[in-house]
Formats: structure tokens, C-alpha cells, sequence
């Protein structure tokens, strides 16, 4: 893809997790490293009165702070965020080892075509991909009056479907927080500020200078789209309730990024993606509810609940009392998860390849389609059991 070397450099900090690509020497930004070098790859766009004004916010920034930001985040999420390892595949050196170059990934890579190395070295030093992530998941506590999308285009499709995915399965989720991510977050200064603080704990005078950075690298490059390139958000994922003193407790949540929605929107999913996505992060909660991970980590521990979790959300989607989906648009949702598949066969976020999550998705709509009673709905731990006997024909695909 044509941007890959060009992004390398953002591999070291997407989403606050390593993501053990290889990297080029010529553009990666080590922890720490002089904002006055990394300018020196100037943009084409960038004057020299804004440039110098950018060194002069980063120089205010004091070290200790540098390297909270450059370095891992207070919280580790318990799953690594959904749609990542596309994010991953778009900014890595190596080759694929199954054909994972879907259109999801290619219309990423499109969005990116306008980025240079200047505008990557700014956007990784201040960690501002993380930002929407973790503003999201500390503050947006409440499902009420939510709006999904940059204009709400989404809010509509994931209300009902939350209210209808909390009927439809029988586990305890009164307690559970949709809540969106928006990009623009990063033109509000408090909420930069807030969530410098809770997620890297600086204080705030750092808080304060950060953000001056952050308002003017956005002010400075209309590539980022005042925050709403969909890179910032092109995430989605679950999180079970925990303490996180002082700003007490988090609870139980699923988080829907703009920039996922408007991927699959753009490739032709908008009426089938957002109930797919959110219907596959909801069967992670029914994952913590029952227990299902367990002690067990790394790919293959990974890629068994990634699955379930796509079975889940196709049962849902095609069962005559979920969303009901027929045929055409269960083609629609199939595609959905084919595009969500990777080939990091090694990593510990390797969800399953294209054709393993489309296979488990189909089986998922086969179990509602085949049921005798179709007003039937299995109970969750029903459906799991036939899951679990179902994946190893699943991993064959």
C-alpha cells in the first residue's frame, strides 16, 4: 500500500498498545526524541512562522511529561481495541501472509494519502491517536442523549439496536454504557486537558501545555480535518466496569468510534455496519458475564473470542426476534466481517483472518436460519457450547 513506509513512524503508539511492526530508521520517533529534528522534515504546507511556533509549544513541554505521553497509558484496556490491526496493517513494513487487503483497509489507506512525516511525527509525539480513545472511555458515562457520527447519522441504528441486543440476550446488562468517540474532542481544550491528565497523570501545568500543542498542530494542518479524520476514531470496543480512582468508577461499556462507522459506511455497509459492530462488542460482554476468557492469552486466545463474538452478533442480526435481518442484507453483514479480519497469526491481537470471521459470522446466521422454532432465541451459554463445538471447523476456513 502506497503510505505504509510513510507511516511506519505511528506504529510505535496507535491506540496505546505496541504493535510490534518492523520500523524505518529514517522515520520513526523514539520515546523522547527532539521536536526540533523531527521539524526538520518540513511540510510542504506547514509556514515557517507555524513551524517555529509548534517548536516553541513543544520546547514549553518539561521532560518528565514527555515521557508519561511517550509511554504506556494508565489504562490497559482488557481487549485490545476492535479494528486496530486494520489501523495496524495500514502503517506496517511486512508482508501479508493471507489476503487481508480489504476494502476497509484500502479506504483507510486512501484517507491517509494527504499525510507526510511531519504531520505523523506531530500526531505520535503528543499521542493524539489515543486521545478520543481515552477521553471516551473515562468521561462519556452515561447512554443518554449520545449522538453517533459526526452528525448523528448513526445514532438512530445503534439506540434501537442496544435496547434491542439488551432484550434479546439473557445476560445482567442494565448496567452497560454505549457511548460514542469523536475526534473532534481533539479541538476542545478541556477535554484535552482532562484527559492528559487521568490517562498519563500529568499535572496540570503540563496538561496546559500539551494541549496548546495539540490545538495548534490541529490548527496547522487541515489534513487532520479539525480532529475528524477517521483515523483518530477508527475503533470500536468493550470494557468491563472498574475503579479508577479519583474518578471513581467506570462502568460496564461499549464504545463506537466515528471513523469505524464511516469506513464500512463508505464502502457500500452503512445499513448493515453499525448494529454489526456494536452487536459483535455487545457478545464481549457476554463474554465477561459468563467468564469466557479465562486464563488463556495470546493469538489463538484472542482469535476464539473474536469469533464468538462475531457468531454472536450474526445470531442476533438474522434471528426473527433480533434485528431480523433477510437475505441482502445478510450478504451486507457477512462482508462486514470479512473486512474486519487480519493475518497476524503471531500477534496477541489477531482476530481471525477474513475468511475465518466471515465463516463464523455465516454460521451464526445459519443456527437462527436452521432453528426449528424460529421464535426461539438460545440462551447465551446454549449458544456458546454450540460455538465452542462448531470453532475447530471454523479455523479450518
Amino acid at each position: 500500500m502506497k503510505k505504509t513506509k510513510l507511516l511506519t513512524a505511528a506504529v510505535a503508539i496507535v491506540i496505546a498498545f505496541s504493535l510490534s511492526c518492523k520500523k524505518e530508521s529514517t522515520t520513526t520517533v523514539s520515546n523522547g526524541a527532539d521536536m526540533g529534528e523531527m521539524s526538520a522534515k518540513k511540510s510542504s504546507t506547514l509556514t515557517l512562522a507555524m513551524q517555529q511556533k509548534l517548536e516553541t509549544l513543544y520546547a514549553k513541554i518539561p521532560a518528565a511529561a514527555k515521557a508519561k505521553v511517550s509511554g504506556q497509558a494508565k489504562i490497559k484496556l482488557q481487549l485490545h481495541p476492535e479494528y486496530r490491526d486494520i489501523v495496524r496493517k495500514t502503517l506496517k513494513l511486512e508482508e501479508a501472509t493471507c489476503d487481508d487487503n480489504t476494502a476497509s483497509s484500502q479506504w483507510l489507506d486512501q484517507q491517509l494519502a494527504d499525510w507526510n512525516n511531519t504531520i505523523i511525527n506531530y500526531v505520535v509525539t503528543t499521542a493524539m491517536l489515543d486521545l478520543p480513545t481515552y477521553d471516551a472511555l473515562i468521561f462519556e458515562n452515561s447512554s443518554a442523549n449520545q449522538s453517533f457520527g459526526s452528525s448523528g447519522q448513526y445514532s438512530q441504528k445503534l439506540t434501537k439496536a442496544f435496547k434491542d441486543l439488551k432484550r434479546f440476550w439473557n445476560i445482567n446488562s442494565e448496567n452497560i454504557v454505549l457511548a460514542p468517540m469523536h475526534g473532534t474532542m481533539l479541538t476542545n481544550r478541556d477535554r484535552i486537558l482532562r484527559t492528559y491528565k487521568a490517562a498519563f497523570d500529568l499535572d496540570d501545568a503540563s496538561a496546559n501545555y500539551y494541549a496548546d500543542f495539540v490545538l495548534a498542530i490541529v490548527d496547522a494542518f487541515p489534513q487532520l480535518r479539525g480532529g475528524d479524520h477517521p483515523i483518530f476514531t477508527f475503533n470500536a470496543f468493550a470494557q468491563s466496569s472498574f475503579n479508577f480512582p479519583p474518578y471513581g468508577v467506570i462502568p460496564d461499556k461499549i464504545i463506537m468510534g466515528d471513523g469505524i462507522m464511516d469506513a464500512f459506511a463508505a464502502i457500500g455497509y452503512g445499513d448493515v455496519a453499525p448494529q454489526a459492530i456494536l452487536a459483535h462488542e455487545f457478545g464481549h460482554h457476554i463474554q465477561f458475564d459468563l467468564n469466557l476468557f479465562g486464563d488463556a492469552s495470546g493469538p489463538e486466545a484472542t482469535r476464539r473470542t473474536e469469533l464468538m463474538a462475531d457468531a454472536y452478533s450474526a445470531y442476533y442480526l438474522s434471528h426473527a426476534r433480533g434485528a431480523s435481518m433477510q437475505w441482502k442484507r445478510v450478504q451486507l453483514f457477512l462482508n462486514v466481517f470479512f473486512n474486519i479480519g487480519d493475518c497476524s497469526f503471531t500477534s496477541d491481537g489477531h482476530h481471525g483472518t477474513p475468511t475465518q470471521r466471515m465463516a463464523a459470522a455465516k454460521w451464526g446466521y445459519e443456527v437462527a436460519d436452521a432453528a426449528q422454532k424460529q421464535g426461539h432465541i438460545l440462551t447465551a451459554q446454549e449458544f456458546t457450547s454450540r460455538f465452542e463445538a462448531q470453532l475447530p471447523t471454523l479455523l479450518l476456513q
